[in-house]
């Protein structure tokens, strides 16, 4: 679904990504962990160009999307985003903030997608919030409702951004419960994250960034139980 090719990034002299090749398949559960400052977020954003590459080439279902011909807000309505801080409009209700995009992007008309809203938030149990404010939820609604934001949009894949790193630590279960539910159901995801109990349960992918580049990638048993890399070894010794 996604192939990477030679992918670098810098800002300014300093190497961000140097030259990561990788595949997503369909259905592939793909978490990417490592230390801060590995460049995993960077990696994640440049799989729908909110970073642009300093090199390589990006295929999305077969379509270059580092191609400058390429309408990349075409590719970006096929790939939800969920980030660290939620991004939710403030000054509209949650469901607005919902039926925005796939109205305006003219996916559906309001009134299918208020009822798509309400599908979607009897889905991950926070129907009665549709006509409330974002300031009125905790930061583990508002994390819900922006992953709910992303799937109302009907997306081929889901890229999560450090999704739960922001939250008090007691919210963060409700959050990965909806993920899981999301991977469960054949969801190809693409997720960073520090919650390693997640990515052993969830992931069918682990791929370990340091200083730009994967070091090692293989399934959670490999990674977690017979880990190569010293660097891995290293990193794991001191979050497990």
């Amino acid at each position: 679904m996604i192939d990477v090719k030679h992918l670098s990034k810098s800002f300014g002299d300093h190497l961000v990504l140097d030259d990561i090749s990788e595949h997503i398949y369909p259905g592939d559960k793909v978490v990417i962990i490592g230390p801060s400052g590995s460049g995993k977020s960077t990696f994640l954003r440049s799989l729908n160009l909110l970073e642009e590459p300093s090199a390589g080439s990006i295929t999305f279902d077969g379509l270059e999307i580092t191609n400058p011909k390429t309408d990349i807000d075409q590719i970006r309505r096929r790939m939800g985003m969920v980030f660290q801080h939620f991004n939710l409009f403030p000054n509209m209700t949650i469901k607005r903030n919902i039926t925005l995009a796939p109205v305006r992007a003219g996916l559906m008309k309001q009134a299918q997608a208020d009822e798509l809203a309400m599908q979607l938030l009897r889905r991950v149990g926070l129907e009665e919030k549709a006509d409330a404010y974002p300031n009125q939820l905790s930061g583990g609604q508002k994390q819900r409702i922006a992953i709910v934001r992303a799937l109302a949009m009907n997306p081929e894949v889901m890229l999560f951004d450090e999704p739960t790193s922001a939250l008090d630590p007691e919210m963060v279960g409700e959050v990965l419960q909806v993920m899981k539910e999301l991977a469960d159901e054949g969801m190809t995801m693409v997720v960073v994250t520090h919650e390693m109990g997640f990515a052993r349960e969830v992931g069918n992918r682990i791929l370990f960034m340091a200083d730009g580049k994967i070091l090692e990638e293989g399934t959670p048993s490999q990674i977690f139980d017979h880990p190569q890399h010293p660097r891995l070894q290293d990193f794991l010794s001191k979050v497990l």
